[in-house]
């Protein structure tokens, strides 16, 4: 397999964009802007899951093969069958006339009656030997390679050019010369259902394919309502294409790597090899993502440096944050300050708390309304893995300030507040226990303070613990991050997943590594939980987490399962899954849908990945050599003779053919054979449809 991935390598199959004739420009024009309606008349055929589907066009596997015939080889084919069915057709015409000659049929016919039969039989033989030289000929494949429109340009039409005229082949002219280009009214909706005015209006824009995907996504709710038909109308005739723009104003990002079609939502990653592991119809296709595949969450594991963050989270991030724009999806993008997931302006709501110009905090108790759920979320994010065992009774230590805090003062706690709560500090408690008395409320929570204040007498006091680890967050680089008495930054809650969001949190991973964790592990818990509760799942939420190693945990990886049916998905990046915790390895494998693997993992890492892809049958020949001990004396004596003149045994050939069970991919071939910029990914789709593990080419 190492040789079939590394030279058995296709060409990358590209998308060319048929370009309108001048008149039929109204969403671009010469000068090179964006060509609506070519774009929309491009065909997006149904495909499985991971295809590319603009411009895709499925091929017969068998025509497939076919097609990687050398021409020279295909023609002598050809030829000699041709021999064959001429010599064939006289053959048998001379023996069926001679049969019927013989029987005596042609006795007492009229010359008219001898040439009917004669006919006859012509024709028999003929069909008869056509039928049979036409597949082994493959002729089918000389007429789609020659004598097709296509073909008859590409091949023939050059070579008699020269020979009439002796001149060189023509310069290539363009697409739209060749063959006429599709063109698609993309307003045709608009106009032929009561919104003419908005569908003129916008044929004068020059809108981009955002601006499309949004104001279709406008159109159809004001369909859902003929009462919001005048108010479309009035929009689009005010601001044209920028109608139902982002709140951010924006249009498109500023800069594109990455090849997307969002009419699909998909966004090009690379090739799909035709290597034999990979199934025929994905073969030599363009390898895609998008919202189907991704909301079963995607977990990739390489070493750095393999391009996991430039291959595949920035191209995802790129395609969710457009996607945004196009009011389709909200996005949550988790990584490293200096980590390449696309600029700031990129985003609405910029978070790094180790940057004291940042305008963003972060709510630590974003995730939810409910102070009891909100502090167990915390608690889980502050203890480290190798306290995971007292994470019980860090949770019941948090519940029991930070729920009589939020009912005394109307708000949470901040990081310095919550550190004196958990110490148990008078200058705090006091205050607190005189509030919760005014209202009528300290019978209510009485109890929890009084066991707090036991607690802080033993020596295993989970809140001395806590408050310890909050200190970490309580440093002057993070001043005003995490307020919420509403005197420090702009606190960004993940309530906010029900709007179209693009949302990047910078973690301090250089300067505050432990800090980082915590926040990572905080985020990602928060987004999970906010995205499974959300009310109103229209909009995709997607989650990328450039280094997942210290955001799981074991309620995280629990909530990715029910992200499935919440219209929301999480792309998990790891460098090695040893530097998970042994218990959460197994679980994230069985929680997640779609798996990813780069070149230079480790055996132990890719075992993980073959036991999850399991096995297939494979037809598989083996042949034995054996001496030759058959025969007489007369035989045995040339055997000897052979062997004394060419020193070779005469050998016996015995061929097996059986089918047995191998493993897709061994943990071998995942640790040594997978050629560099390649990955080998499989992917199951929110239906259930599932796609086996394919070698994907990601360069370019």
């Amino acid at each position: 397999m190492a040789q079939d991935g590394a030279h058995h390598q296709s060409e990358r199959t590209t998308t060319r964009l048929p370009t309108p004739l001048p008149h039929q420009r109204p969403g671009g024009g010469a000068d090179g802007s964006f060509d609506l309606p070519a774009w929309v008349a491009i065909p997006r055929p149904e495909a499985a899951p991971g295809i590319f589907r603009q411009g895709y066009k499925w091929t017969d596997p068998t025509e497939a093969e076919e097609a990687k015939v050398p021409t020279g080889q295909l023609l002598w084919r050809a030829a000699l069958n041709l021999v064959a069915t001429v010599a064939t057709y006289y053959i048998g015409t001379f023996v069926l006339v001679w049969l019927v000659g013989l029987l005596g049929w042609f006795a007492g016919t009229s010359p008219e009656q001898f040439n009917t039969v004669q006919v006859l039989i012509n024709l028999i033989t003929i069909s008869c030997a056509a039928a049979v030289f036409w597949r082994t000929g493959r002729w089918r494949e000389v007429a789609r390679r020659f004598l097709t429109r296509s073909g008859w340009r590409k091949n023939i039409a050059p070579v008699l050019a020269r020979a009439i005229t002796h001149e060189g082949p023509a310069p290539a002219r363009p697409a739209s010369d060749l063959e006429s280009s599709p063109f698609a009214d993309p307003w045709f909706a608009q106009r032929s259902n009561g919104a003419l005015a908005a569908a003129e209006n916008l044929d004068r824009e020059k809108a981009g394919d955002v601006d499309y995907v949004r104001i279709q996504r406008a159109w159809e709710s004001a369909q859902a309502d003929a009462v919001f038909l005048p108010a479309f109308v009035d929009q689009v005739l005010a601001r044209g294409a920028a109608a139902f723009s982002h709140p951010s104003e924006a249009r498109d990002l500023v800069t594109r790597r990455a090849q997307h079609d969002l009419l699909v939502q998909q966004v090009l990653l690379g090739t799909t090899q035709d290597v034999v592991k990979n199934p025929h119809g994905h073969r030599s296709t363009g390898f895609a993502l998008d919202p189907s595949v991704l909301g079963t969450s995607l977990l990739a594991v390489g070493p750095a440096g393999t391009g996991k963050t430039a291959r595949l989270a920035r191209p995802v991030t790129e395609s969710l944050c457009l996607q945004t724009l196009a009011g389709t999806a909200c996005v949550v993008v988790v990584g490293a300050a200096d980590a390449d997931l696309g600029p700031d302006d990129w985003y609405d709501v910029v978070i790094a708390p180790g940057e004291p110009g940042s305008v963003y905090g972060l709510d630590l108790y974003g995730a939810t309304r409910d102070p009891d759920e909100a502090a167990a979320r915390l608690a889980d994010a502050l203890l480290p893995d190798e306290l995971i065992a007292r994470a019980e009774s860090t949770r019941t230590a948090l519940q029991q300030v930070v729920g009589p805090f939020n009912t005394a003062y109307g708000r949470y706690p901040g990081v310095r507040e919550l550190r004196a709560l958990l110490s148990g500090e008078p200058d705090v408690m006091e205050p607190l226990v005189k509030a919760l008395r005014a209202m009528g409320r300290l019978s209510v929570y009485e109890r929890d303070l009084e066991y707090r204040q036991r607690q802080q007498e033993r020596a295993d006091d989970p809140g001395i613990l806590l408050a310890d680890r909050l200190a970490l967050l309580d440093r002057p680089a993070f001043e005003g991050a995490f307020a919420t008495d509403g005197t420090g930054r702009l606190p960004f809650a993940m309530r906010a997943l029900d709007h179209p969001l693009r949302v990047r949190v910078k973690l301090p991973e250089r300067s505050h590594p432990e800090a980082a964790r915590i926040l990572s592990r905080l985020v990602v818990g928060q987004f999970v939980v906010a995205a499974a509760t959300r009310e109103d799942r229209s909009l995709f939420a997607g989650l990328v987490v450039d280094d997942a190693s210290a955001a799981l945990d074991a309620n995280t990886v629990r909530g990715l399962q029910r992200m499935r049916g919440a219209n929301a998905g999480a792309v998990l990046l790891l460098r090695t899954l040893m530097d998970l915790p042994e218990s959460l390895r197994t679980p994230l494998f069985g929680a997640v849908g779609c798996r990813m693997v780069f070149p230079g993992i480790a055996p132990w890492d890719g075992k993980f990945f073959s036991e999850a892809w399991g096995t297939h049958v494979v037809h598989e020949t083996e042949v034995t050599h054996t001496p030759d001990t058959s025969g007489g004396v007369i035989r045995r004596a040339g055997r000897i003779g052979r062997k004394a003149l060419s020193g070779t045994t005469a050998q016996t050939e015995s061929v097996t053919t059986r089918d047995v069970e191998r493993l897709r991919w061994s943990p071998s071939d995942l640790a040594h054979a997978l050629p560099a910029g390649h990955a080998v990914v499989s992917l199951t789709a929110v239906s259930g449809e599932q796609v086996p593990p394919l070698l994907v080419d990601l360069r370019g």
